[in-house]
C-alpha cells in the first residue's frame, strides 16, 4: 500500500526529499483520533519513519571524517503543514530512522505514543515498521515519568496563562468555556500515560477516551483538572519507585534493534561495521576452541 506522502508526491501537493520517495516504513494518526477524542473537525497528524540513503545514515562510507572537510547530506526530519487532500488536511513529521529511534529511546512525549497507536490508525507499515511495533515495550522505562510529569505541567501552565490569537480554534474554545480545555486534557492524558506505563510497561491510548472527551466538552473545571493532577503526580512518585521498569532505556537492545531494522532494509551492513563483526566472528572462533578442549578432556 502506498504512503501518503507518496500519494500527496504523485498529486504534485509536496516534494519531498529523493530518499523517500517509495521510502516511507511507517505512518500513523496521531492526536486526538489515536486516542479516541477526536471531532468531525480535529487535525490529522501523522507521524512516521522514513530510512533515507546509506551514505546518509553512514557518511564514513564516502570517506568522511567528522569535522574535515564539507558537511556530509543530512536528514533529521520532514514536516509539511497544512496540506489539503482528499477534503482532508494533514500535518506530517516523518522522521529519519536514527532520529526516530533516538526519540523513542528517550521515551519523548511527542513520539513514545507513535508505535502504540491503535491499529486503527495506523495508515501504512512496512516489514521494518512491524519490528518496531513488535517490540515496542522494550522502549519503555522510568525516564517516561519524569519527561510525561514536566510536559503535563506545561500544558497546566499553558490552559492558564496562554492568550491564544483571535479568531482561532483554541480563541473559540477559550470563549465558549473560560479556559483553553484542549490544553486541560493534554495534561491529564498524560499523567494518565504515565500511570500506565509505571504500572503495566505497556500504553493503551485509547483507555481513558471517556474522561477526555468530557474535559473537552467543558465538563471540568480549571480547578478539578489542577486538582487531579496534582494528585495522581503525587500518588505515582510511590508507583514510580515499585515500578518493574529498567531506570534507564536498554540502548544496547535498542541499537541492536536499529540494526536489524536497517538490514532488513539494506540487507548486511558486515562492511560497514567491519570491526563489530570481527568481535562476533572472534567470540565465536573462541568457543569453539573452549569446545574442542572440552570434548578432548
Amino acid at each position: 500500500m502506498a504512503s501518503v506522502i507518496d500519494k500527496l508526491r504523485n498529486a504534485g501537493l509536496i516534494d519531498p526529499p529523493r530518499h523517500m520517495k517509495t521510502n516511507v516504513q511507517y505512518e500513523t494518526l496521531m492526536g486526538s483520533i489515536a486516542y479516541g477524542c477526536n471531532t468531525d473537525d480535529s487535525d490529522w497528524d501523522i507521524y512516521g519513519f522514513t530510512i533515507p540513503y546509506k551514505n546518509i545514515i553512514f557518511p564514513h562510507i564516502d570517506g568522511h571524517i567528522e569535522g574535515f572537510g564539507k558537511k556530509p547530506t543530512k536528514f533529521n526530519v520532514y514536516n509539511p503543514k497544512h496540506i489539503k487532500f482528499e477534503k482532508r488536511e494533514y500535518d506530517f513529521d516523518i522522521f529519519n530512522i536514527i532520529k526516530y529511534f533516538q526519540l523513542l529511546m528517550d521515551n519523548n512525549p511527542n513520539i513514545i505514543d507513535s508505535i502504540f497507536t491503535p491499529q486503527r490508525c495506523v495508515l501504512h507499515c512496512t516489514q521494518v515498521g512491524n519490528h518496531i511495533r513488535d517490540n515496542r515495550k522494550k522502549f519503555l522505562h522510568k525516564g517516561c515519568f519524569l519527561k510525561l510529569k514536566g510536559y503535563m505541567f506545561s500544558q497546566i501552565k499553558k490552559m492558564r496563562d496562554k492568550n491564544p490569537e483571535i479568531g482561532s480554534k483554541r480563541h473559540a474554545l477559550v470563549l465558549k468555556y473560560g479556559f483553553d480545555c484542549k490544553f486541560g486534557s493534554h495534561a491529564i492524558r498524560l499523567i494518565n500515560q504515565a500511570e500506565q506505563i509505571l504500572t503495566e510497561g505497556d500504553l493503551d491510548l485509547e483507555r481513558n477516551s471517556e474522561q477526555l472527551k468530557a474535559i473537552r466538552r467543558g465538563e471540568w473545571t480549571v480547578d478539578e483538572i489542577i486538582d487531579y493532577a496534582n494528585n495522581k503526580e503525587r500518588d505515582l512518585e510511590t508507583v514510580y519507585s515499585n515500578s518493574t521498569l529498567p531506570w534507564g532505556p536498554d540502548e544496547p537492545f535498542i541499537k541492536n534493534l536499529l540494526l536489524e531494522c536497517l538490514e532488513m532494509h539494506f540487507g548486511s551492513l558486515e562492511r560497514i561495521f567491519p570491526v563489530e563483526h570481527n568481535i562476533k566472528n572472534l567470540l565465536s572462533e573462541m568457543e569453539e576452541i573452549i569446545n574442542k578442549y572440552r570434548r578432548n578432556e
